[in-house]
């Protein structure tokens, strides 16, 4: 019998950015960038393993919100369109660069990586992400959860009825899309209080993860610290995040990330070219952005202007090493976790998916080799997921979780401090009137219903914990502002108007196309419960 756990958990989210009323919106690249640099190669690495017959179990977290926007149609065509121009630009880069020895091998790197990304996306998955995943989920190597339904912070989420309908709405999502239940959920940002645990449960969640001083802080203090789960009050599984492995792959200063040989993110084509040349590919507004063709790595802590020139094979060669010390380490870790804890220790390493691929380029190769690697080491350590944990039936500590998250600091004020403090006593007259709506109205038809659907979406919207951290972190702070105040202010044009039963049936209707999140969405799931 191997002598551990390894749990790769990989969470995929983005908040819901769609922009209809524009012809391309800046804020949509994310969504764009993040299926080319991270979510098309994860498929091609799961892909691969599956063809070389490589073990393979790895959980993964897929927000709503990501998932609606995959879906969605207009979503869909722009990514074709950017995947167009990229294309095109890739071309005249490989002409511009005909004479360069150093940089014309990238340039033909990024086309390369373009017309495949656009092959994959058009013909091998037939824009559908979801349903190659579920292929996946099929396949049994991989376990897919979710996470509350517009990733909200539930700490602040300020009544039941605001949180139950997060997290059924996220249920209903797995179902859905995937075809059976979500078993696990990721809390977003790690966000926990006790007593959510119940929710969990009434929502047909059997475990979630929490930050390893959730766990270590807990009531009573955990005898396996955090290479255990232990069973909550209501029966909800937690567990908790091995600090070691998060560090090494996490942290760009004491983590792989940031070796020098790696390609650098900050140093782009969309800064550095011809403003002339460059100009087809940005928005309307003519400002400089990131256009995806990075070819310098990041050498050391010199200024940005210094870098050295980017050469794929060291890179490749560092990804190696790095995979070959990540493996090292799991063994070393788990063969004294388990001599010193006298059983065999469960090494949950969760990590945001987008850090595979799009902050740290050689991600998905280093993903692909530490699989394979595993795969060679089954002897002292076997790969997982949290389902199979729980279904190997090892007794479980009874525990109270402490209220923690994965922010600076472990705590909660990266969603609550003197910037974004504001936003709460909006969110939380939102939440209260929203359920005050659904409980006088509870048998509401056609228009009414309709518009009592929308303010449901809006106020979701508005309950995204990216808002708060992107002001927190003046990060696109101006769009999250916003975006914010804009589903704010359409929840109470709604809400006065559903009171005076006055409806512009006009303007519902452009709300309806605008945020179409959700179209099944039922207003009641806020309903007061008699418990």
């Amino acid at each position: 019998m191997p002598k551990g756990t390894l749990a790769l958990v990989l969470h995929a989210h983005l908040p819901f950015v769609r922009h209809p009323e524009h012809p391309s919106f800046l804020e949509e690249d994310w969504l764009f960038e993040a299926i080319t640099e991270c979510y098309l190669p994860l498929i091609s690495i799961l892909d691969r393993l599956v063809s070389d017959s490589v073990y393979c179990r790895l959980t993964l977290s897929i927000s709503p919100t990501l998932a609606e926007m995959s879906n969605d149609p207009l979503l869909r065509s722009r990514y074709t369109h950017y995947l167009t121009q990229r294309m095109e630009l890739a071309e005249k880069e490989a002409f511009r660069t005909r004479h360069d020895t150093t940089f014309h091998p990238l340039a033909l790197m990024y086309r390369a990586r373009y017309f495949k990304a656009y092959e994959q996306y058009e013909t091998l998955c037939k824009q559908n992400l979801l349903s190659a995943f579920r292929e996946f989920q099929n396949a049994g190597i991989l376990e897919i959860i979710t996470c509350p339904a517009t990733h909200a912070f539930l700490p602040f989420v300020s009544n039941k009825e605001a949180k139950r309908a997060q997290l059924l709405l996220a249920s209903q999502f797995c179902q859905k899309y995937f075809g059976k239940r979500a078993r696990g959920l990721w809390l977003a940002e790690c966000g926990y209080e006790p007593g959510l645990e119940s929710l969990f449960k009434e929502s047909g969640f059997d475990y979630f993860i929490l930050d390893a001083h959730g766990m270590l802080f807990g009531t009573p203090r955990p005898i396996h610290g955090v290479f255990a789960p232990v069973r909550t009050p209501a029966g909800a599984v937690a567990f908790g995040r091995d600090m070691e492995s998060s560090r090494q792959v996490w942290s760009s200063k004491v983590g792989y990330p940031g070796d020098p040989d790696y390609r650098e993110f900050y140093r782009d084509l969309g800064y550095d070219g011809d403003y002339d040349y460059v100009r087809p590919y940005l928005h309307t507004d003519g400002v400089r952005r990131n256009l995806g063709f990075k070819y310098f790595r990041i050498t050391g802590e010199n200024d940005l202007g210094q870098r050295a020139p980017y050469n794929p094979d060291l890179a490749l060669a560092r990804v190696r090493e790095h995979a070959a010390n990540f493996i090292f380490n799991r063994v070393q870790q788990i063969e004294y976790l388990n001599q010193t804890l006298n059983r065999p220790p469960v090494v949950v390493s969760p990590y945001d998916a987008e850090l595979f691929g799009h902050w740290w380029f050689e991600g998905p190769q280093f993903l692909d080799q530490v699989i394979r690697m595993s795969a060679l080491n089954q002897n002292t350590f076997r790969l997982a997921t949290l389902s199979e944990v729980l279904e190997e039936g090892t007794d479980l500590l009874n525990q109270q979780p402490a209220g923690s998250s994965w922010g600076a600091h472990g705590y909660h004020q990266v969603w609550l401090n003197e910037r974004n403090q504001w936003l709460y006593r909006h969110q939380h007259w939102a939440e209260a009137s929203m359920v005050e709506l659904a409980d006088r109205f509870p048998n509401a038809e056609g228009t009414l219903a309709r518009m009592l659907n929308q303010a449901a979406r809006e106020l979701l919207l508005a309950e995204s914990s990216d808002w708060a951290f992107l002001i927190s972190q003046r990060t696109s702070a101006t769009y999250a502002v916003r975006r914010f105040r804009d589903h704010i202010h359409r929840f109470k044009t709604l809400h006065d108007e559903i009171l005076r039963q006055n409806f512009d049936s006009e303007e519902l209707e452009r709300l309806e196309a605008r945020d179409n999140i959700f179209p099944d969405l039922d207003y009641r799931i806020f309903q007061k419960r008699k418990d």
